[in-house]
């Protein structure tokens, strides 16, 4: 009997896991990617002697990766290793104070009060409320369509609905943390949170403040491989399951037949298919893809998470006091946020988060080097000129890194590029090069956010631009999600 056929558009973290899940089904699969390569933001850059994690640095929830492997009956380490971070993080202030994220409760607390000198019970506290709102809610919200009347009526919903009073929808996730902790820095820390996917601290729902429990409750994590080793190892697993890639193929319509999929067109010629997932960004998909079909208004009216810009510096020397994951915090965060969301521009001391590889894997730098993907949050791309705000913004960064280091970082940039806005929508199809597809600055953002389904039957959509959201192990559950739907139905 022959197999059913399923197409997927695009080859990000979402599109390569949904391709899993389908093959393990027993569909014919095939992925076509405009790209030479897989992976869309989650893939590699190499300069020279040193090679980059080109985009996501952070990961956490590995078991949704490992899943994968299990679904397969593939033992997932002979295909993807990684390890567990000590120290999630080291945060450096502007008034010389320097903190590290311990991953052991016990030791962050330590540490909060011998280098904050505060009481720690406070962020104890804050710690389990963020626990609380996880396990609350991420079975009944990220785990299944929202926009399904059968998800709103499963016991996980009435025990969400249950401990509403304790979930911070009410207010943002500023206002939360000053409540919630009691000291100026701490507040800074789980502000930042808000960039996870996008947002703005002082807009976005306290719910929000369920991702610091990611970090300290469940982990960081790194693979021993680099992050792009997740990209090559679900590619490689995809592949034994039978699903075909085809590279340097961009879709140019997904055929909606009077409210039915009819497959796809590439190059003019009609591959035909009853099923299609769709992992490109939404409003280009709408935009671009879909030309005969109606655009949902409301979703892509949202407003666009933020961007980044982006620096990969091969540095001729390690730092001992650095490690995988670095944040150079500015003094006025709220006038960061304000510029990014607000007035669209970027601030004159941004915060810069220092990511290097080479701290786990020592072959992606020079003995005596290290490679440092150096990036500074800012809008979304409104036009701006970002030739000009890329020197001024390394500049900036380089006089900040100056001053907290005692260096001239400059004198020891070996290699460099640098991603933007608009070469991170050129590169991934990225509505005005947003990182996250929309931003979460509203308490209802999260059910403005497009569906995994569509009305067009056999249409379905995975990815940082729908539900449930941005960020590697969200775009896996997205994947999750839109696969059981086809297969329910």
């Amino acid at each position: 009997m022959e197999k059913e056929k399923v197409l997927i558009v695009g080859s990000g973290i979402a599109g390569i896991a949904a391709s899993i899940r389908m093959a393990v089904k027993g569909y014919d699969v095939d992925v076509y990617e405009a790209n030479t390569y897989t992976g869309g933001k989650l893939t590699v850059l190499q300069l020279g002697a040193y090679k980059f994690d080109a985009g996501p640095s952070l990961f956490t929830m590995p078991h949704f990766v490992e899943e994968l492997f299990n679904l397969a009956s593939k033992d997932p380490s002979e295909y993807f290793d990684y390890v567990k971070m000590p120290v999630a993080c080291h945060y450096f202030f502007e008034d010389g104070t320097f903190l590290r994220y311990h991953s052991d409760r016990e030791m962050l607390l330590k540490e909060v009060r011998e280098k904050l000198n505060v009481d720690p019970i406070p962020l104890e506290r804050h710690l389990k409320r963020s626990e609380l709102i996880y396990k609350s809610t991420h079975k009944a919200f990220l785990e299944r369509s929202l926009h399904k009347i059968s998800s709103h009526l499963s016991v996980d919903t009435l025990n969400c609905i249950a401990h509403i009073p304790w979930l911070n929808l009410f207010t943002t996730m500023h206002k939360a943390n000053v409540k919630g902790l009691n000291d100026p820095k701490l507040v800074q820390i789980f502000d930042r949170y808000a960039t996870y996917n996008g947002s703005n601290p002082y807009q976005a729902p306290g719910i929000l403040n369920i991702i610091p429990h990611l970090e300290n409750g469940i982990g960081t994590y790194f693979p021993t491989k680099g992050m792009r080793s997740i990209t090559t190892s679900l590619v490689k697993l995809a592949e034994d399951l039978g699903v075909t890639f085809h590279l340097n193929s961009r879709v140019e319509e997904i055929i909606d037949h009077n409210g039915k999929i009819g497959g796809i067109a590439i190059n003019g010629e009609l591959i035909p298919a009853n099923i299609v997932i769709c992992n490109s960004d939404v409003k280009p998909a709408y935009g671009y893809l879909l030309k005969h079909t109606k655009a949902p208004k409301r979703t892509l009216e949202q407003e666009p998470s933020s961007s980044a810009m982006i620096f990969y510096w091969g540095i001729k020397k390690t730092f001992p006091q650095l490690d995988l994951h670095n944040i150079f915090f500015t003094e006025d965060y709220e006038k960061e946020f304000r510029m990014m969301f607000e007035e669209r521009n970027v601030s004159d001391d941004p915060t810069v988060y220092v990511h290097i590889s080479s701290k786990v894997v020592k072959t992606d730098a020079p003995d005596g080097c290290e490679n440092w993907f150096v990036m500074v949050n800012v809008p979304s791309n409104y036009g701006q000129n970002w030739e000009a705000l890329r020197l001024r913004i390394r500049q900036d960064v380089i006089r900040k890194l100056n001053r907290i280091l005692g260096e001239d970082i400059e004198a020891l940039i070996e290699v460099e590029d640098h991603l933007d806005p608009v070469r991170i929508e050129e590169r991934t199809s990225s509505f005005a090069g947003a990182l996250y597809g929309s931003s979460s600055n509203d308490r209802m953002a999260a059910f403005f956010r497009h569906p995994n389904f569509s009305g067009t039957k056999g249409l379905y959509f995975v990815g940082g631009s729908v539900h449930p959201g941005g960020g590697i192990p969200l775009c896996l559950l997205s994947a999750k999600i839109a696969t059981e739907l086809i297969i329910d139905n």
